[in-house]
């Protein structure tokens, strides 16, 4: 019996080793780079014969202040991002009160499409949407009687933070509730069939078997997402979208750390913020899965 199981298991082990080499190849190989964070790098240089200079491009970052305006705004985006994250658990809620199974389907397909669509497809049809010539935004309210002159949306420094989280949201929100509704399909349906027993609205089913049925997934996922507190809406957004009125605003730390390396060539001082971005990212996710372990028992590690 031992043996069959064995002969079961080993085809399935040898199934995952080209994507732990995968990983092991694009994830780990490269924190090899991490010695040029203590060093002045130089390009064409041999990596081992660089002039070591210890931390000084550590105690660079504590008096930059470019560094500080985007490690604000990445937090900023980031804080926005997590009140926003119960929004794909409330899209799987009421998708799966629909009776209607070609109209829920049909909800589903159409937000998740967005998650397929690449980032500068998205600033198409958000500048065509926005233009200020010629975008319907402006045009349905100066027909309305609303404004009286065009207002450039994608160049509004005020505005641009939350305009960010909108559509990050409007991206990701379908495809975020499909997490949601593969763990309200693992809910066993006796739960249901004894609450309709006891006389139990849809609403109270909703509240009392369908929500905590989901909050493990929500726990999972929110812990991921302090654990990503440092990408603050990501590169490519924040990259399409930023123009030099919104810059103060969506600078995060991924656009930061291109422009000091790749445009600056400033290579060490970049990968010491890089490593300064990833270390803290871990400190981060080990703490908040520590606390949500002590305090509902749930945790990722």
């Amino acid at each position: 019996m031992r043996s069959q199981f064995r002969s079961v298991k080993l085809p399935l082990i040898l199934m995952t080793v080209p994507f732990f080499a995968l990983v092991l190849l694009f994830s780990y190989v490269p924190l090899f780079g991490w010695l040029m964070a203590f060093q002045d790098y130089f390009p064409g240089s041999p990596i081992l014969g660089q002039n070591f200079v210890g931390l000084r491009h550590f105690e660079r970052i504590l008096t930059d202040e470019q560094f500080m305006l985007a490690l604000r705004n990445t937090l900023v985006l980031s804080f926005l991002s997590l009140i926003t994250s119960p929004a794909p658990m409330l899209l799987a809620l009421l998708l799966n009160e629909v009776r209607k199974l070609w109209f829920r389907k049909f909800v589903q397909t159409v937000s998740s499409f967005p998650n397929f669509i690449s980032w500068i497809i998205v600033y198409s049809i958000f500048f065509s949407f926005f233009s200020i010539d010629e975008g319907a935004f402006n045009r349905f309210l100066l027909d309305l009687g609303v404004i009286t002159t065009p207002k450039d949306v994608l160049a509004d420094s005020g505005f641009a933070w939350y305009f960010q989280t909108l559509v990050g949201m409007w991206k990701g929100l379908g495809w975020g509730a499909i997490i949601y509704l593969a763990a309200l399909s693992g809910i066993d349906q006796e739960q249901y069939e004894a609450a309709r027993v006891d006389g139990a609205s849809r609403f109270q089913e909703a509240w009392h078997i369908s929500l905590p049925g989901m909050m493990p997934t929500f726990v999972v996922l929110f812990i991921l997402g302090i654990g990503n507190l440092l990408a603050g809406g990501g590169f490519e957004q924040m990259f399409t979208f930023m123009n030099p009125m919104v810059m103060d605003k969506l600078e995060n730390l991924d656009t930061y750390t291109y422009k000091i390396g790749l445009q600056g060539l400033s290579f060490s001082y970049a990968t010491a913020v890089g490593v300064m971005k990833s270390v803290v990212s871990i400190l981060l996710l080990i703490t908040a899965n520590a606390i949500s372990k002590r305090v509902n028992g749930r945790s990722i590690l």
